[in-house]
């Protein structure tokens, strides 16, 4: 089971390397990985099992942030109560994006970023996600909202780029009134 002491913090330079492709079929290890990170999303929102096993809430994860540089994620979605919704796609990228932005209005946080970060984080409305599962087959996911948000963080971990480099840190809430707060 993985801990929150596995999931690299912001300072780690890792977070800033561009992950690499990866082929197919995956290794033991990555499958391994991939059952890791969402046993950890799917606990860290069941309350109990949050507490019990001492874990920060998140919704995704990307592998660079157990160390692993290859482009893979995971997301949990929870769309009822302890009922979840489970992307696992590797490769990823952003094929179309609505014209509408939008921001979480309390504010993006991060497994890797163990503190609250104040201001907005412009993300698209709605975005088609295309990429592979994990037997090589080609998936198109189209998100929306919450789920949209999160693809878009995640795919931005597997580039280098955290949630906090968006947020103008003289200005953390500038331009608010052009997006629409969810």
């Amino acid at each position: 089971m993985l801990k929150n002491k596995d999931i690299l913090d912001e300072k780690d330079k890792r977070l800033r390397l561009v992950s690499k492709d990866v082929t197919f079929p995956l290794s033991k290890e990555d499958l391994k990985n991939i059952d890791l990170m969402v046993e950890y999303l799917t606990n860290s929102q069941i309350e109990r099992l949050a507490e019990k096993y001492n874990l920060r809430p998140g919704m995704g994860m990307a592998a660079i942030q157990l160390g692993i540089p290859k482009r893979y994620l995971t997301i949990v979605h929870e769309v009822g109560e302890e009922e979840f919704d489970t992307y696992i796609i590797c490769n990823p990228k952003i094929v179309s994006n609505s014209m509408e932005k939008i921001y979480v209005e309390m504010g993006e946080g991060c497994l890797s970023v163990n503190r609250e970060v104040d201001g907005i984080v412009p993300r698209y409305a709605r975005v088609t996600v295309e990429g592979y599962d994990i037997n090589g087959n080609k998936i198109r996911i189209r998100a929306r909202e919450e789920l949209a948000i999160a693809f878009q963080h995640e795919i931005d971990h597997l580039n280098g780029i955290m949630f906090t480099d968006y947020i103008d840190p003289k200005a953390p809430f500038k331009d608010a009134d052009k997006y629409r707060s969810i």
